[in-house]
């Protein structure tokens, strides 16, 4: 119970923005090692396993969960994804892992059913066709694949990670996708290593362009955490994000829709420039490490 409790924390901390730029991939497979197995269910009760996709379709494996910004700021291109390539030999999977930002309307799990709810409740309000698997409530899954709070990872019909990013994102998985399926048809292969191998870009505007959105299905508690932890840059990105994201999407011109969007920026430039401080900058008294043994392990809590 104790690993589960610290594994879904109560609230989101400043601090894990740090753990975050620090941990990087951990101890994830890199491109060209075979990717761990599993097998989880649906929220539908489906039972899948990653291994029965061998030989047969490349896979393309993401996490997130509901209250996740970099989740909400990503669901749009991952869709688009979905809608294009699903008939290409390609499979997606999405595994529903810890909140990011629990709060009283999504509260820490503390049983899978409150997981399949969460989980259920993204799938609804994102419109999600693809498979959403629960993973279990220590995040097993999860762990073996970074810990991060959004990852994606393609992994090929051998088997094997073909690319990996540190935060899901559309394009970039669209043109390794297209890369792939170029090599296994004009060549006849079934791996290869594709678009660098991998991204461990940490959008820092966009997410919080989608701020508001992920953090209202946590609930009041979740919105004033995130303005409490963050300060003056957490309370623009919250209320900026409820203008600026559908301004994004639909532009207009005014004042207040300027201002708003000029609160998320300065958000993202400042939480950007703080990740790049922390990725450059790895002290062990800055980061925790792993200790064998310890009882103490750096998948500290994390999550935009």
């Amino acid at each position: 119970m104790f690993g589960n409790a610290r594994y879904n924390y109560p609230e989101f901390k400043k601090t894990m923005l740090a753990t975050i730029a620090g941990k990087q991939f951990g101890d994830a497979p890199e491109p060209g090692d075979r990717a761990p197995d599993f097998d989880l269910r649906t929220i539908d009760g489906d039972k899948i396993r990653l291994s029965d996709y061998r030989g047969e379709k490349n896979v393309v494996l993401t996490f997130g969960s509901a209250t996740c910004p970099l989740t909400a700021a990503s669901i749009a291109g991952l869709r688009d994804l979905y809608n294009e390539y699903s008939d290409q030999d390609v499979e997606f999977l999405f595994v529903y892992v810890r909140e990011a930002h629990p709060g009283d309307e999504l509260p820490p799990h503390k049983n899978l059913a409150d997981k399949v709810r969460s989980a259920t409740l993204l799938r609804d309000e994102e419109e999600l066709e693809m498979p959403i698997l629960v993973d279990d409530l220590g995040g097993k899954v999860h762990r073996k694949y970074s810990g991060q709070p959004n990852p994606a990872f393609l992994i090929d019909k051998s088997g094997r990670v073909s690319y990996r990013q540190l935060a899901t994102d559309g394009s970039d998985l669209a043109d390794a996708i297209e890369e792939l399926l170029d090599r296994q048809n004009d060549r006849g292969v079934e791996h290869a290593v594709v678009n660098g191998g991998e991204s461990s870009r940490m959008p820092a505007l966009k997410p919080m362009l989608y701020a508001h959105r992920a953090l209202e299905r946590g609930g009041t508690r979740a919105i004033n955490n995130f303005r409490n932890e963050l300060g003056i840059p957490g309370r623009m990105a919250v209320v900026g994000s409820r203008v600026a994201r559908p301004v994004a999407e639909n532009p207009m011109t005014s004042a207040a829709t300027v201002a708003a969007i000029a609160g998320v920026v300065g958000l993202g430039l400042w939480i950007g420039r703080t990740i790049r401080q922390r990725r450059f900058d790895r002290s062990p008294y800055n980061f925790p490490r792993y200790r064998e043994g310890s009882g103490y392990s750096d998948y500290e809590a994390v999550g935009i």
